[in-house]
């Protein structure tokens, strides 16, 4: 018996569709009212992202060629967690040398989402990273394409209102700092 009324019951589970970086997923599930159906949903690793500002207050930002949508996107370092990251702090250190080549004197948790819950399984875990400067060389993945620019979180902000800054990972991040620190 559901500890919710409004709790699904699994019956089966299976993948239906497998490729790098996430799996397609068929519940077949009993609904509150008895109806049985199925389910799909995207499973995927969780992931870190990153809010990375230079020791002047910029903020560390990429432009990436994104195939979904078939433009480039701008916004913050991030990254799937690997089977073995037991620490977010050091996978989002890790993702954001990858991506940029920069590398934070300190990284703090800003929070956790699960973006888009009713079809992917995935939380973002957010971090901001301070005392970021280009020490380090990017390591891109072979199906990365990522250009490295500053720019102020004022801006960042304001883009995010405005509609013009498109990717929720980042406008998330962006948000919650500004709300959290006034900006």
């Amino acid at each position: 018996m559901p500890d919710d009324p409004l709790e699904w019951t699994t019956l089966d589970s299976a993948i239906d569709y497998s490729c790098p970086g996430f799996d397609v997923q068929r519940d077949d599930v009993r609904l509150p009212d008895g109806t049985e159906t199925e389910f799909h949903s995207v499973t995927e690793p969780d992931s870190v992202v990153v809010l990375p500002f230079t020791p002047e207050g910029d903020v560390v930002v990429i432009e990436e060629w994104r195939q979904a949508v078939k433009r480039v996107n701008r916004g913050l370092p991030a990254g799937g967690l690997e089977p073995d990251d037991d620490d977010l702090a050091a996978a989002a250190r890790r993702e954001l040398t990858e991506e940029t080549g920069y590398e934070a004197d300190g990284v703090e948790f800003l929070c956790s989402y699960e973006p888009a819950n009713g079809l992917f399984s995935t939380t973002f875990h957010y971090f901001v990273a301070r005392g970021c400067e280009p020490t380090a060389e990017q390591t891109l993945d072979f199906n990365e394409s990522i250009r490295v620019r500053e720019a102020s979180v004022s801006d960042l902000r304001e883009a995010c209102l405005a509609g013009d800054l498109r990717d929720g990972r980042s406008a998330i991040a962006i948000m919650q700092y500004a709300l959290r620190h006034g900006e």
